[in-house]
């Protein structure tokens, strides 16, 4: 099994197949995702990418964090697990 990896500080104009792309260059990429502002439809400025080969994605890591990418320098890390949201009442502080 593969990595995660986290790719912040993107550019808006990124798409998902350009982030492919970039991390294509260190071996077979599985899956690429921009995540969305579900109310603007806009990008928020990160994703994930996935690689299935452990190598390849650390070499991604370590040559793409702090690289630019279309202006931006990017911050590229192995992905957290996501945290387990509360579910119940919403209250505003």
């Amino acid at each position: 099994m593969g990595k995660k990896i986290y790719v912040g500080n993107l550019p808006f104009t990124a798409t998902s197949e350009s982030l492919s792309e970039l991390f294509g260059r260190y071996g077979s990429v599985d899956s690429s995702k921009i995540i969305m502002d579900r109310d603007t439809g806009r990008s928020k400025g990160f994703g994930f990418v996935e690689m299935s080969d452990t190598k390849a994605s650390d070499s991604a890591i370590a040559e793409l964090h702090g690289s630019d990418f279309e202006g931006r320098s990017l911050t590229v890390n192995e992905a957290r697990p996501m945290e387990k949201r509360e579910t119940g009442s919403f209250t505003r502080r």
